[in-house]
Parts: C-alpha cells; sequence; structure tokens
C-alpha cells in the first residue's frame, strides 16, 4: 500500500496510481494543506502499514503539524520506501501568469496573477513582447524546475512537460494529463514496477483553463488554435473580465501588485525592462 502526499497534483497522480490495471495500491489522505492535528493518529496509523510513500516536498513542522516530508517518513515503518516527486510549475504556455501568496489572500474570479496587470495597478505600462521572451520564460521554467529536482533529489518531469507541447498544463500549477501519466508511470518504476497508464477519460486538474495567446502558440510551434479565454469550473470568462477584476482588487490591497513584482523579479525585468 502506498500513501501519497502532498497537494492537488499529488491527488491526481493517486488517481492514476490506483487505476484497476496498476500493480500499485494506494490510499486517499487529505491534501496536506487541509490535514489537521485530529487527522494525525490515522495519519501515522497509515504510514506505519505501508510499503511506500510519494511525497512532494514539504518543509518540517508544515502548518505547525509533523506533517512534512520528512516527518512523514519518520513515521513510517523503518522498511517503507520514499518517492519524491516536484511540486511542478510550468509557465511556458502563460508566461506572464504568476501566483502570489499574500496576507490579502486570493484575487477573484481566479486565484492567478498577471505581471501585465501588476504593472498597471502600480501605473506602469508592459510594453510589447515578442517571441523571445515566451521561449525566455519557458527556459526560466526548465531551469527552475532541474534546480528544484536536483535539490530534493525528485523524479524528472521536465522532459515530460517539454514533450507535451499544448497540453502540458492548464495554469502554471495544473499539469495536463500527459504529464502526470509520465510522472505516475515513474513513480511506479520507482516502487520497482513497470507499468503504462492508462487515459483517466477525464482532464484530472480541470477547474481553471488560462488563455493561451497566439504570441505562445507561434513562438512554441504549438499545434491548435489560440484560446482567448478564461474555462473557470465549466463558465467562459473572458480576459478583460479577469483584468478588471484583478485591478479593482489591486487598489483594495495596496502592495500586493509591487510584492508580487518584487517576488517575481526575473520575469518582471525580461517584460518591463
Amino acid at each position: 500500500m502506498v500513501v501519497l502526499h502532498g497537494n492537488c497534483q499529488a491527488e491526481s497522480l493517486r488517481v492514476l496510481l490506483s487505476a484497476p490495471d496498476s500493480p500499485v495500491r494506494t490510499v486517499r489522505i487529505p491534501p496536506v494543506h487541509e490535514l489537521t492535528g485530529d487527522d494525525l493518529p490515522y495519519l501515522h496509523k497509515l504510514l506505519g502499514q505501508a510499503d511506500g510513500v510519494v511525497s512532494q516536498p514539504v518543509r518540517s513542522g508544515y502548518r505547525g503539524l509533523p506533517i512534512g516530508t520528512a516527518d512523514v517518513l519518520a513515521a513510517a515503518a523503518p522498511a517503507t520506501r520514499l518517492v519524491l516527486v516536484p511540486v511542478i510549475r510550468w509557465a511556458a504556455l502563460h508566461p506572464f501568469q504568476v501566483i502570489v501568496r499574500s496576507a490579502a489572500g486570493e484575487p477573484p474570479i481566479v486565484p492567478y496573477h498577471d505581471l501585465r496587470t501588476m504593472a498597471l495597478a502600480i501605473d506602469v505600462k508592459a510594453p510589447p513582447v515578442g517571441e523571445d521572451f515566451v521561449r525566455a520564460v519557458r527556459d526560466i521554467s526548465v531551469r527552475e524546475l532541474r534546480e528544484r529536482q536536483h535539490r530534493h533529489g525528485t523524479i524528472d518531469v521536465v522532459d515530460l512537460l517539454v514533450e507535451a507541447g499544448r497540453q502540458a498544463c492548464q495554469v502554471v500549477n495544473h499539469p495536463g494529463n500527459p504529464v502526470l501519466r509520465g510522472a505516475a508511470e515513474r513513480i511506479a518504476l520507482a516502487l520497482g514496477q513497470t507499468w503504462e497508464s492508462q487515459d483517466p477519460g477525464r482532464v484530472l486538474l480541470n477547474s481553471v483553463h488560462a488563455p493561451v495567446s497566439p504570441l505562445v502558440v507561434d513562438a512554441l510551434g504549438l499545434d491548435g488554435a489560440p484560446t482567448p479565454d478564461w474555462l473557470v469550473h465549466g463558465r467562459t470568462v473572458t480576459d478583460d473580465e479577469v483584468r478588471e477584476a484583478h485591478l479593482d482588487w489591486y487598489r483594495r490591497n495596496p502592495g500586493v501588485a509591487s510584492d508580487g513584482l518584487e517576488r517575481h523579479a526575473e520575469v518582471a525585468r525580461l517584460l518591463l525592462g
């Protein structure tokens, strides 16, 4: 029995690994950000029976609880095999999109920030960019993911993202099915099993789909037409609607936009000069 520990990406991998033809038996647990102290006795009981733990890197004492990767492994049986998988972030399809954590919480409609909108919020208009910008952001994503993989000793997924093209992700932190399936196969291999993951018949991380611009399609040589709108829980939302809602939110939460641009300074410099 294998326990998968992490965020929504970990749960999607568990869904694939629990397919009827899979050689791996899994058990579902809450995502790490939903675990509470009341869950710990049940988690420890599962870990004591586990043959393997598949975990994204989670810092020790996360949210004040012993639920980091090292904490989880310490609670597992001594013979339990550990497989680490990276937290996947991929900006190649959405080079202006970033994630910003702040005390203000999340902006309305979608919890994703746009560097151009954050710049507008501080009265800076981003100049037009070309295909070189898109490819540079892709290369930054590759570099950062490889660094995280090396630092934490995880399985490698960079090639899966590059090869998936248009299906690599729906938003920067929701990898597409081809990437998840490839990662699930590599997890199984790390657990000593050879297995080919089948399509689950649905998009696993399907809550939000971001627009893919003509610039990105051309710069990366992608198949398919650009998509101008968001799809949010099945509802079409225009990019203009998201932008206006976020600009209003930044006005009500001063400092978030400037902090976000500073947090993502490397790409912001490429965009704004």
